[in-house]
């Protein structure tokens, strides 16, 4: 075992290597400019919905209450009619980008951390780089990618904005893995 204490370089200094490459990513690079289509008509749509002053939270339309509401001839008439949507409503006006950027880079400091966890439990000081390596990258792999497949699973997602974002915890897995193999105590 390693102390897990030890490990803050790597963590810290993974962290920011994921950070950014994520921004080089969906900045630069065009692999996720397709995730999001325009909605048609939407100016139309907007209009519809400003009116009923949805607030912010997460939707499914149509809803049911239970396996009940579910069965009812009623409920079966809207799925067929449509649409059939999962819809997340954020607050009216601008975002800004800083605390999306603040919280995602917190959260890669939680998978470094995480990683760090697992890495430090198996492995001890002076572990050879490639033995690392494979430890964190499969820890990390986990991490990031496999909480994509659920949306695309239960709630409709595009398969293929799931599989980029699987693509992307390679990269990320790579970059975490690589730098606690080069900073790991010897």
């Amino acid at each position: 075992m390693t102390s897990l204490a030890t490990l803050w370089l790597p963590i810290l200094v993974s962290a920011v290597f994921v950070f950014i490459a994520s921004s080089v990513i969906h900045m630069f690079l065009p692999w996720h400019k397709s995730d999001y289509a325009k909605l048609p008509n939407e100016d139309r749509a907007i209009d519809a919905l400003r009116g009923l002053a949805v607030p912010p939270g997460d939707y499914v339309i149509p809803h049911c209450s239970g396996a009940e509401e579910m069965k009812s001839p009623a409920f079966k008439e809207k799925m067929e009619k449509g649409p059939v949507m999962v819809v997340t409503v954020r607050p009216n006006g601008m975002f800004g980008m800083a605390t999306f950027m603040v919280q995602w880079f917190v959260f890669c400091l939680v998978m470094g951390l995480l990683s760090a966890y697992v890495a430090s439990r198996a492995l001890p000081v002076g572990t050879p780089y490639m033995a690392v390596f494979s430890t964190v990258a499969g820890a990390t792999f986990t991490g990031y990618a496999m909480a994509a497949w659920p949306l695309s699973i239960w709630y409709g997602r595009k398969w293929s904005t799931t599989f980029k974002s699987t693509f992307d915890a390679v990269i990320y897995a790579l970059l975490t893995a690589g730098t606690f193999g080069w900073l790991w105590p010897r």
